[in-house]
Order: structure tokens, then C-alpha cells, then sequence
């Protein structure tokens, strides 16, 4: 019997792709190669009994290709200030065997690289969130700007069968890098997306 757990909380995301990001309409993405990832920060929720509140976590990745055709190169920065009873937690939540995204995650990633640890500093306040892990992860989010007036757009995704959301409100990255030491890039000023999450086990 599988472990009962449900989260709620905020999620940031953030690629390599052009604003839209293709993935959302199961299209290839804009440079042929995907390099992005997504951030959780919980605001509710517990696995098999352990409260795992006000942590957040992150997945970050390479795709050669389309995501949905596998051979994903990624990993997970864990927030530092997890016990090690909130670890083994997140541990089993991300490793796909519970459902939820990291299921999808799981199945497509070929090379599964190694966990890191660091503090977290968030924001959240939409399309203006933010999230740091040290020097391994700087987000920030932004919103799109009409390129004629130069003014903000509003800009919301509707997806009831998403996997990480059922709508994002989709923008840009002012700043986006992934500093781990197997895997680095700087995609700032590409796709990037805010979105609540609510899930539950099954």
C-alpha cells in the first residue's frame, strides 16, 4: 500500500524555451534541447505523518530533445533545513514511486544525478517570485512586457491535465541559473511561469 500524503503550495518554473514554452501545447521545444526545471514551495502538507511545511525543493534538467521522449539528465536541491525525517520524506516523494509530478519526472529521467542540500530563500508574490538555493539555484521571476507599449501582460494558462498544475500564470525569467557541479546553465530572460499546486496521493 502506497504512503498517504498531500502538499499544497506555490510552484515557479522556468526553461530554456521562448515565453509559452512549447511543452504546455506538446510541441517541440523552441532550441530542439530543454534545460529548466521547477520549484515547490509547501505551504501545507505532510507525507505518511510528517509535516513537511514551509520547505521548498526543486528538480532541474537537461533534455536532449522533447522531454516526453526521455534520456533526461536531472536532479533534485533539497531545502537544507529538512530533518532527517523530512528528508527521507522528500526523498520517497521525488524518487516517482508515490505518484504525484515526480512520477512523470521519474519515468522520463535516464540519468538521475545526485541530491543536494542548501538553504532556500523565497518570495512569493506571483509573477514577481523568487527563489535562491545558494549558489546552485537563482530565480526570479518576471512578467511579459507587450512590445509595443511596454507594458505588463497578463497572461494565465488554462490546464486541467497538466502534471505539475492545472493553470500557471505564464511570464518570463529575469534571471534564471542552475549552478550545480554536474550540470550548469543560464537561461535568464526565457520562458518562466507561477502556479499553485494542490495534490494528494492517488
Amino acid at each position: 500500500m502506497g504512503a498517504t500524503w498531500k502538499l499544497k503550495g506555490y510552484l515557479f518554473g522556468a526553461c530554456s524555451c521562448d515565453w509559452g514554452c512549447p511543452c504546455s501545447f506538446n510541441a517541440p521545444p523552441t532550441k530542439g534541447f530543454c534545460e529548466g526545471g521547477y520549484t515547490w514551495h509547501v505551504t501545507e502538507g505532510s507525507f505518511d505523518g510528517v509535516d513537511l511545511r514551509g520547505l521548498t525543493f526543486g528538480w532541474y534538467g537537461h533534455s536532449p530533445g522533447p522531454i516526453h521522449l526521455g534520456n533526461v539528465t536531472g536532479g533534485y536541491i533539497y531545502d537544507e533545513r529538512a530533518t532527517p525525517a523530512q528528508r527521507e520524506a522528500l526523498f520517497k516523494l521525488t524518487s516517482g514511486s508515490e505518484g504525484g509530478p515526480w512520477q512523470i519526472i521519474a519515468a522520463v529521467t535516464a540519468t538521475r544525478l545526485e541530491p543536494l542540500y542548501d538553504k532556500y530563500d523565497v518570495t512569493i508574490d506571483g509573477l514577481n517570485s523568487s527563489a535562491r538555493a545558494g549558489d546552485l539555484l537563482t530565480l526570479r521571476l518576471a512578467k511579459i512586457q507587450n512590445p509595443v507599449t511596454g507594458a505588463d501582460e497578463e497572461l494565465r494558462l488554462l490546464k486541467p491535465t497538466g502534471f505539475t498544475s492545472t493553470w500557471a500564470d505564464l511570464g518570463r525569467s529575469h534571471s534564471f541559473q542552475v549552478n550545480r557541479p554536474d550540470i550548469t546553465f543560464d537561461h535568464s530572460g526565457q520562458y518562466g511561469e507561477f502556479a499553485e499546486f494542490d495534490y494528494v496521493a492517488g
